[in-house]
């Protein structure tokens, strides 16, 4: 295998000197790549296959909502010191989501589950670097 890859590298250095792959949609352009490393190697396939058709478990979308109610909240923190009716309404929307989601959690098992508790928390950071 390691003379296959030499020789496959090799091939592509020549190309790129050629000038082969200037033509080719995206030059240029930065690679949008998928980050699957913190989804377990078994479930991987599944969620490609549920991300490109539209589908997302739910656990994701409540993940998804209680983060941008998070951002939410804190944008009306910081625009005055005294929390507004919408500021209320929410913190009760975001506990709400919250109950569902560990509610969702510890119906399907994962919420003592230690491979699915450190993905979580990956997804969760994610959700936020995205958000920002």
């Amino acid at each position: 295998m390691g003379m296959m890859s030499w020789l496959v590298e090799q091939r592509i250095q020549e190309s790129m000197r050629n000038g082969e792959f200037r033509d080719l949609p995206g030059h240029g352009k930065p690679l949008e790549l998928e980050d699957l490393s913190g989804v377990p190697e078994e479930l991987r396939m599944s969620f490609k296959i549920m991300k490109n058709s539209g589908l997302v478990p739910e656990e994701i979308s409540l993940r998804a909502e209680c983060v941008t109610l998070e951002g939410l909240l804190a944008a009306c923190h910081n625009s005055g010191g005294k929390e507004t009716s919408e500021g209320k309404a929410l913190r009760a929307k975001l506990s709400m989501k919250r109950l569902r989601l560990q509610e969702l959690l510890r119906e399907r098992g994962l919420d003592s589950n230690p491979a699915f508790m450190q993905y979580s928390v990956q997804i969760h950071e994610q959700m936020i670097r995205e958000e920002e």
